[in-house]
């Protein structure tokens, strides 16, 4: 039989997850570095209205889950690089099946997201 509550291991896995994921940028942060754009001027430009110190944040909270690396190469040039690791590949996977599950059901997602909440 199941618990009616949450273990202590279940809530910090979806707390750690809202932190990575709950931010407006991160999945755009997520899908950029899928796709390729790996150095942060590259990332500004590609992501419409995000801030360099959001994106830096962002950056840093993905590197600390261990989702993404960065690569200092300061010795032949002045950048750096970011990559997704193989979780961080995975995470964007998860983003692009919300993102496909959205586009499918974006009316009724729109039209539940126009009304007031029942109390």
């Amino acid at each position: 039989m199941k618990s009616k509550h949450l273990t202590l291991s279940e809530r910090t896995a979806y707390r750690g997850l809202e932190d990575v994921v709950g931010c407006k940028w991160s999945a755009a942060v997520v899908g950029a570095l899928q796709r390729g754009i790996t150095r942060p001027g590259q990332l500004e430009r590609y992501i419409p209205g995000i801030s360099t110190k959001i994106l830096n944040e962002r950056l840093r909270r993905l590197l600390a889950y261990g989702l993404a690396t960065r690569a200092d190469h300061s010795a032949t040039s002045l950048h750096v690089e970011y990559r997704l690791t193989p979780t961080g590949e995975k995470l964007a996977g998860v983003i692009e099946q919300l993102h496909a599950l959205q586009a499918e059901h974006s009316v009724a997602l729109t039209e539940a997201i126009a009304k007031p909440t029942q109390r």
